[in-house]
Parts: structure tokens; sequence; C-alpha cells
């Protein structure tokens, strides 16, 4: 009795699944990338972010929340509801009020902790960041 293997199949079935898996990375790599943010620079009553995201995601607002690292609740939060998502790099600036409505809830030297994010109008973070720094 002769045994015919087929040895092409496993080949196909490998050739075609890396190639639907190849195409599904590179469609999500440009979504992935697209929304970002980053802290651009601190100070005693504002928080500045560089950030870009795309229409799809639904920002609605650029949220923050600043004070000590250790602390259960933060000092200060503000929000941004201009936000432009076009794919670009855009600046922006987030002006904090603090938790007992004080108008520079912060002061230089401080060590505190910054959270900001991109979030969509039901407050779902599309893309988030957390530094430590100290205010000068």
């Amino acid at each position: 009795m002769v045994t015919n293997r087929n040895y092409r199949r496993p080949t196909l079935i490998g050739t075609i699944f890396g190639a639907m898996t190849l195409a599904g990375v590179l469609a999500a790599a440009p979504a992935l990338a697209a929304n970002t943010i980053d802290v651009s620079g601190v100070g005693p009553v504002n928080v500045g972010v560089d950030y870009s995201c795309d229409a799809p995601a639904g920002v609605a607002a650029i949220k923050a929340m600043v004070g000590d690292p250790n602390a259960d609740s933060p000092s200060a939060t503000g929000t941004q509801n201009a936000v432009t998502c076009d794919g670009a790099q855009h600046t922006a600036v987030v002006i904090l009020v603090g938790a007992a409505g004080e108008d520079a809830p912060l002061s230089a030297g401080q060590t505190v902790q910054v959270r900001v994010a991109l979030v969509d109008r039901d407050d779902t973070v599309v893309a988030g960041q957390a530094k430590v720094v100290s205010l000068g």
C-alpha cells in the first residue's frame, strides 16, 4: 500500500493565514498610531499638551488631573473642549482649577503627577499619559 501525503496544503494554509494577519496589522497600525497625547509643560495653573487624533476616534475633550504622586485624589483638574481631530499634531492648554475651587492650586517647586487624556463624549479614554514632574 502506498501513502501519498499532500505537503502543499499546510504551506498554502500557512501562507493565507500569514497574509491575512499581515493585512490586519497593516490596516490597524494607522488607527492605533493616530491617537496620541503628550504633556509638553506644566505650570501652577495650566498643563500644555501636544496631541493628535483622527475624527473616527470620537474625541470630545482633553482632560487633565494634577496632584501629589502619592495622593488618593488630584489637587487640580481641567478640561479643554476645543479639540481638533484631523490626524495632524496640535497643541492645547488645559486650565486647572483646584479641588476646592482655588485659581492657583499648585506651587513652584512642587513635585506632581500629571495625567492627561483624550476622552470621548462618554468620558472613555481614547489615549492617555501620566508623568511625574517638578514645577519650575
